[in-house]
């Protein structure tokens, strides 16, 4: 396929060069490692940028870094792990072992033991029928430490008597009240005395999921959504903003979206890229359904999504590697270690697809091209104690991306580099204090195009280049008083610096250039108290105050076709303020019901994308509009907590209610068979209300079954400007979503997993003609342990190969087929 030269007159560079992995089930776990490095160094030697585009060489430079990095990493952390797989060698001869079973006496197998003392600690797996040992302990006693999937986490003391310990292990299964969360209160709390609605989805979740990207996985949660229906593997990145109860989807989330409490939404546009996390990092996914802007302030107007990755503590080395249809490798890689009172970790992440062709085939055309997609991360993270009660880090991410967006001419690509470090530190009298700074940089390139209404053509109307700057600070103090109370306070100021330069084309020549973008400063800063009264009753109390400013904002025209004159606008300066309080109770009526109910308000300001920047997706022009103002947020929930059968089934159902003021959306401003144009306008009112339900049973510690269903009616309530739009529905919202998830894990034989989704009809658009069908997709994953942390598997998502719509615009495009994948995980060391 001929490339078109890119705006800065670079050409377009090719996909990644196609490798298929050969792996034996035989090799031991040496020559499997080293098979494994060859293959990540294979994947990353593809070249997704231009070696002649700084940006590009910049790119490849870093992909072979990454290639090299991480095989270094396998071989030294293999060879570290196996032969130093006790770190209490000498000349002692104790011995410790013993067998852990569940309550019901059947043994718990590939359980994760960790042996600790004064001066060492030591780390094996329990075996099939569930026995440990531990050879050469130096120690006569300390504490072992038990985790398994599906139970709570067992301690205990063991003490030599002679030569060796016998130890009988006892676990119970974990209760989802006892869980932590640091989402709903940026404090550790546990879920049951949480009044928020809170979803978690562990690392054993996720990798028990079919789904090859997050943010498909979290779509198990009801309520989550993106702008549509299709995910990041295919869809372009400006519509992979997040929606939560149905909040005014757009490309621009409306859920903040938080690493390790860093803002992971693109500053420019306020749409995430979900490749930045590598899945092998994650230790755990939170999601705050509900408006969250009292603490975490704009873009957390319908809630928060925070991804927490695994820190560096003991040894570990985790590796990921499937193939799949559609020429699909995907590669992720966590490695970390301690060194005295330094620590590091090291993540990279490779993925690629050919794609399909996402236009329906009544509809299709010889313009119509598979839609593709590549990217890369790579995150280096160094850690160093001080003291017992101090910390402080540093870390440095890279990410890069191409995708070729169903046609010959539409492709996009982004560069992005971050610099985060941060200092925490706990004092017994004063409280827990953290300090956080990171800055990055972007750039975006697009290019839209105008196809014929035969599909058979089409011709270049617009590329864009969209360089944005990040800078912030936040910092945080808690602290408890006692047993009864937990205060909360901090600060957090973000600057945000971008703009989008265009080149406008027509009959295959340059008519105009036009640059425009400004500048946006955001300060918050804010408190909360957690109230614990007698032993049922929780308070939650909090308040945090906004102020944003827009400024240094331009646009410049220039004809480049003919001569004349150059055209600058000034927009004018502008600020805004928010004051966003929040009062949530909990009632633990009994020991296994909890009542709960939350008032909030919240808001989010326009990004500098929505702003200045137009964007045009298939025969939809969408315009910028710079007197957008913020949205605003007042909505409530009350709902009921239930545990039941010795805590083994957890169900919550929740009414929720919210009411936006001055929503952003599309508003159609006309229609002609070639084009639909449409511009950022700030509607009246909406308003989304729906009951919300979530349950989970875990049957036995093998098997556990949970599900989730949503109503949701979400409306247009006013819109002066155009009235014919009030009482319809919000476009992209379906009424009902409907998910269910059976997990079966038994290490000792198989891990078998089923994920159903379904959702009802939704609109296209604000004018409620272009209607999307219901849909239903299963998937399905079977893996296999060899022993050893090697681990087998094949996934499978839309497993009845069901084709369904993800967009009219108004050409129907479809969701995938049969997506199917087979892999191989590796995890030694420590959990």
């Amino acid at each position: 396929m001929k490339k078109k030269p890119c705006a800065g007159g670079a050409p377009w560079p090719p996909l990644f060069k196609k490798h298929t992995p050969e792996f034996s089930t035989t090799t031991s776990v040496p020559p499997l490692l080293n098979a494994i490095s060859a293959y990540g160094v294979a994947v990353t030697e593809g070249r997704p940028y231009s070696a002649v585009h700084p940006a590009g060489r910049y790119s490849n430079l870093a992909r072979r870094v990454s290639g090299a990095a991480a095989s270094v990493i396998f071989v030294t952390l293999s060879l570290f792990l196996q032969g130093s797989a006790f770190q209490a060698g000498g000349d002692a001869k104790h011995r410790v072992e013993g067998v852990v079973k569940d309550q019901t006496g059947a043994p718990v197998g590939y359980a994760d033991v960790t042996l600790t003392g004064p001066a060492f600690s030591a780390n094996t797996i329990t075996n099939s029928e569930g026995r440990f040992v531990f050879e050469g302990v130096q120690q006569r006693a300390g504490k072992i430490t038990v985790r398994a999937s599906g139970f709570a986490v067992g301690e205990s003391n063991w003490k030599i008597e002679g030569s060796s310990a016998n130890l009988d292990i006892t676990l119970s299964l974990a209760s989802v009240t006892d869980q932590i969360t640091v989402t709903a209160a940026r404090t550790e709390t546990r879920l049951g005395d949480t009044p928020s609605s809170i979803a978690l989805i562990s690392h054993e979740a996720l990798n028990a999921t079919a789904a090859l990207a997050l943010d498909d996985a979290l779509r198990q949660v009801p309520g989550f959504s993106l702008f549509r229906r299709s995910g990041s593997r295919y869809a372009n990145p400006t519509s992979q903003g997040v929606s939560l109860r149905g909040v005014g989807p757009s490309g621009a989330s409306r859920a903040s979206v938080l690493v390790d409490g860093i803002p992971l939404n693109d500053p420019f546009g306020g749409w995430v890229y979900w490749g930045r996390v590598s899945r092998e990092s994650i230790e755990r996914t939170e999601i705050l359904r509900g408006g969250a802007s009292s603490l975490y302030g704009s873009d957390a107007l319908g809630g928060v999504v925070n991804v927490i990755t695994r820190k560096s503590s003991d040894p570990v080395l985790l590796f990921e590697g499937s193939y799949g249809n559609q020429a699909t490798p995907a590669t992720s890689v966590f490695a970390a270690g301690r060194l005295g009172a330094w620590g590091g970790s090291f993540a990279v992440h490779n993925f690629h697809t050919d794609g399909y062709i996402i236009v329906d085939e009544a509809q299709r055309g010889r313009v119509d091209t598979p839609a593709a997609s590549e990217y890369y991360s790579v995150d280096l993270n160094l850690d160093r104690k001080i003291g017992e009660t101090a910390r402080a880090f540093a870390r440095g991410s890279l990410f890069g991306e191409a995708r070729e967006n169903g046609t010959p001419l539409q492709t996009n690509r982004t560069h992005m580099r971050q610099l985060a470090a941060g200092v925490d530190w706990r004092s017994k009298l004063a409280g827990t204090f953290s300090l956080r700074g990171f800055g990055g940089t972007e750039v975006f390139d697009q290019y839209f195009t105008a196809i014929a209404a035969d599909r058979n053509s089409e011709s270049l109307t617009r590329s864009q280049r969209s360089p944005s700057q990040q800078t912030g600070l936040a910092a945080q103090w808690s602290r408890p008083a006692g047993s009864i109370q937990t205060f909360v306070a901090g600060i957090d100021a973000r600057q945000v610096r971008g703009a989008s330069n265009e080149l406008a084309f027509a009959a295959g020549r340059v008519t105009s250039a036009v640059e425009a973008g400004g500048r946006e400063g955001l300060f918050g800063i804010f408190g909360e108290d957690i109230i614990r009264i007698a032993r049922r009753w929780f308070v939650t109390a909090g308040l945090r105050f906004d102020r944003w400013r827009n400024y240094a904002a331009a646009s410049t025209t220039k004809p480049l076709a003919a001569p004349g004159p150059r055209v600058v606008t000034v927009f004018p300066d502008r600020d805004e303020t928010a004051v966003s309080p929040r009062l949530s109770v909990l009632n633990k009526v009994t020991d296994n019901v909890s009542l709960l109910a939350s008032f909030y308000r919240s808001f989010r300001a326009p990004t500098l994308n929505e702003l200045y920047r137009s964007f045009r997706v298939g025969n939809v022009l969408t315009l910028a509009n710079d007197k957008l103002r913020a949205e605003r947020l007042t909505g409530g929930e009350a709902g009921v907590n239930v545990t039941a059968f010795k805590q083994r089934l957890n169900a919550r159902g929740v009414f929720f209610w919210s009411e936006v003021d001055g929503p952003v959306a599309n508003v159609t401003l006309s229609v002609t068979p070639a084009l639909i144009t449409r511009q950022r306008q700030n509607l009246g009112g909406t308003r989304s209300r729906g009951v919300e339900m979530d349950a989970e049973a875990r049957i036995t510690h093998t098997l556990t079954l949970s599900g989730g269903y949503e109503f949701l009616d979400a409306t247009v309530l006013s819109f002066p400007a155009n009235v014919s739009l009030e009482g319809l529905m919000i476009p992209q919202v379906p009424r009902h979503q409907l998910t269910f998830q059976m997990r079966y894990s038994d290490p000792s034989t198989l891990n078998v997993s089923f994920q159903g989704r379904f959702a009802s009809a939704q609109f296209d658009d604000d004018q409620n003609k272009l209607a999307l069908s219901r849909y239903f997709t299963l998937d399905g994953m079977i893996s296999r342990s060899l022993g050893k942390g090697v681990e087998l598997f094949v996934a499978g998502e839309n497993l009845l190969n069901q084709r369904y719509e993800t967009g009219r615009t108004p050409v129907t495009t479809l969701g995938p087929r049969l997506l199917a994948r087979a892999g191989i995980r590796l995890q030694l060391g420590a959990k």
